[in-house]
């Protein structure tokens, strides 16, 4: 009798453990689309970026997602940016704002909606919807309305394109205002005015 028992109960627990025997975890359905998703969020992020060892920018946003897996590689900065650019003695000398931004495999910086760029050295400001950087080229560009301020110039256009102090620049399909030096001397001749 003792037999039977022992033999009931070991073919119980047999079935227990091949019933219950599982424990791996479960699993999700494969990603098809995994450049789609990115290979990491981050909140509430203030980085340095540095070129030979120096810092050169800083970036604050609130939101920053990179993607790994499109092409070009990305990141999204979606809930707004404020990048600072710093000269050789670390002092900030250029201030650029954006509502969204999108860098492209580390060189193409796309800000769209509000774009703000203060330049200090220049005392300049630009105004956009929308501004590509091209840190490869050192290049700003634009094809949409943008206004530029500089203390001789106050210019709107719908075509922009500038180096990357925003000390020469092109605007195309323009108008503005320029400060026109007053003569001292009243012209004489009716004509002439």
């Amino acid at each position: 009798m003792r037999t039977l028992f022992y033999i009931a109960f070991f073919i119980a627990i047999g079935c227990g453990i091949v019933a219950c025997g599982n424990d791996a975890p479960p699993q999700d359905a494969a990603i098809l689309h995994r450049e789609r998703l990115p290979i990491m969020v981050s909140h509430g992020v203030s980085k340095l970026i540095s070129d030979s060892g120096i810092n050169r920018y800083k970036v604050i946003t609130e939101e920053w997602a990179v993607y790994d897996q499109t092409t070009p590689p990305r990141q999204d900065f979606l809930k707004g940016i404020l990048l600072l650019r710093f000269d050789n003695k670390m002092k900030v000398d250029m201030q650029i704002t954006a509502d969204t931004a999108y860098w492209y495999d580390q060189s193409l910086w796309e800000l769209r909606g509000r774009v703000f760029v203060n330049n200090e050295a220049s005392q300049t400001t630009y105004r956009s919807e929308q501004l590509y950087w091209d840190m490869n080229a050192h290049e700003f560009y634009s094809n949409v309305w943008m206004r530029i301020v500089t203390p001789e110039r106050d210019i709107e256009g719908n075509r922009f394109k500038s180096n990357e102090n925003m000390t020469r620049y092109e605007v195309t399909r323009d108008k503005g205002s320029l400060p026109v030096p007053e003569d001292k001397e009243e012209p004489t001749d009716s004509t002439a005015r």
